[in-house]
């Protein structure tokens, strides 16, 4: 429970502006990992030059921040969380777990940035997700899904 109170401390700039927030998370994952851009077919129309200024990428970037709030706050009691989003991404959005792993090291660096995220919070943070996304991998196997 140390983990989430950690980043949970750094939290409050998050919070105050989901969208800003979550456009800079997933901005900053295409920027840094092209790839990831296929895993989000709703901005395939979009330009890359477009991005960083587009509603729909900081609605669903405040969608993704707003849901990791969901689990820092349950603080590891989160199976009713986790379950209907793993059946999403593995079901639906088809999203293998190493994505979460690319978009946890997104969101350190921008936490740190904008939030002040410390070397123990950043640490907190990857203990966190790291939590989440074995027991993502779990929900995964169960379901007969290797991404």
């Amino acid at each position: 429970m140390a983990d989430f109170d950690k980043v949970l401390k750094f939290w409050g700039p998050v919070e105050a502006d989901y969208p800003a927030m979550g456009g800079l998370v997933l901005n900053r994952l295409f920027t840094e990992y092209p790839d990831t851009l296929q895993l989000f077919p709703k901005f395939a129309g979009i330009a890359k030059a477009d991005l960083a200024g587009n509603a729909a990428v900081a609605a669903h970037g405040a969608t993704v921040l707003k849901k990791l709030a969901d689990f820092l706050k349950a603080k590891g009691d989160h199976a009713a969380i986790l379950k209907p989003m793993a059946n999403s991404h593995a079901l639906k959005h088809k999203v293998a777990t190493d994505n979460f792993k690319l978009m946890t090291e997104i969101i350190v660096k921008v936490m740190t940035e904008k939030a002040g995220l410390d070397a123990a919070g950043q640490q907190a943070l990857r203990n966190v997700m790291a939590v989440i996304i074995a027991d993502m991998e779990v929900q995964y196997k169960e379901l007969g899904f290797s991404g």
